[in-house]
């Protein structure tokens, strides 16, 4: 009952479940609630693209979407949209929204990586199905990629090269959440693994259905994870790249994804009875490593 009471208080709080730290304690506090109002509209846009808004209706109410229309999902992200272009020229009508409208004035954030965010979860709505792994990237340059560079503009550190960076990191973790996602995404209808490379494996659909993988869904989970992981060490130099506290936090996003492929390693590869999760002293290890630049 409490997300149908407060919206804006229940999305927020998943935070804590996420693989990497959101806005942890060290931050200086402007940076943390510019990163959590950012987060705010990242997890909401993901909970209305995944069907997982809360029973009640209150974020399609706040949106101004009929009662009729309150589970079309498209419907959902077009109000979404047309909320959002309102942060940048009049007043939002969702608290989240509304969260988001002071840091987007004080860190003169552009609507860029916001829509591309939306687009993804549009997508998500009419694509199911992957091709090929470049197919998958040009995905993951609007699903994850703003994330990273919405970090970077919050914390006033944006370059050309970092950006680069940023995406190789963000597109890793992308691939890794898919990774430990596999059975409850396809329990949606969508597979994120490439066709191409389940054709390479002899992977069928069918086995992905399965309560434990067999060999060859295994080897395809260890292909693509050590493709997420070299994607996270190519993009590592930009932890070494910015000081302070900052690059502890971005370390920590490095160390995230590190952790959760090491993780589903340690599980085999075999991902399908649930998401393998790195423990806290594993996350803790890959955190020194990353920050010593081991890694």
């Amino acid at each position: 009952m409490a997300r149908a009471l407060d919206p804006e208080r229940g999305t927020l709080d998943k935070a804590a479940g996420e693989n990497f730290p959101v806005a942890p304690f060290f931050l200086p506090r402007a940076w943390r609630t510019d990163l959590m109002a950012v987060y705010g509209f990242a997890r909401l846009v993901d909970d209305i693209g995944d069907g997982d808004l809360a029973p009640g209706g209150a974020d399609a109410r706040l949106l101004g979407v009929s009662p009729q229309e309150a589970e079309d999902r498209l419907v959902l992200l077009d109000a979404f949209e047309a909320d959002l272009r309102r942060v940048f020229d009049s007043t939002p009508r969702h608290p989240l929204l509304r969260r988001l409208q002071p840091t987007v004035r004080r860190r003169s954030l552009t609507p860029e990586p916001f829509l591309g965010l939306i687009a993804a979860n549009r997508q998500d709505q009419l694509v199911k199905r992957y091709e090929t792994y470049d197919d998958l990237l040009a995905y993951c340059e609007l699903s994850a990629n703003p994330v990273g560079r919405l970090v970077l503009a919050v914390t006033g550190t944006s370059t050309p090269e970092r950006i680069r960076r940023s995406d190789m990191i963000c597109t890793a973790l992308q691939i890794v959440e898919h990774l430990q996602d596999v059975a409850e995404d396809l329990g949606r209808d969508r597979v994120y693994l490439p066709a191409a490379d389940m054709k390479r494996f002899h992977v069928q659909e069918a086995d992905l259905a399965a309560k434990s993988a067999g060999a060859s869904v295994r080897a395809l989970t260890a292909y693509e994870a050590q493709r997420a992981l070299e994607l996270l060490n190519e993009g590592a130099p930009l932890v070494g790249s910015v000081h302070g506290r900052l690059k502890l936090l971005l370390a920590g996003f490095v160390a995230g994804g590190r952790a959760a492929v090491r993780a589903i390693a340690a599980a085999g590869y075999d991902v399908l009875p649930g998401p393998p999760k790195p423990g806290k002293v594993q996350l803790l290890r890959e955190v020194g490593v990353t920050l010593r630049g081991e890694g």
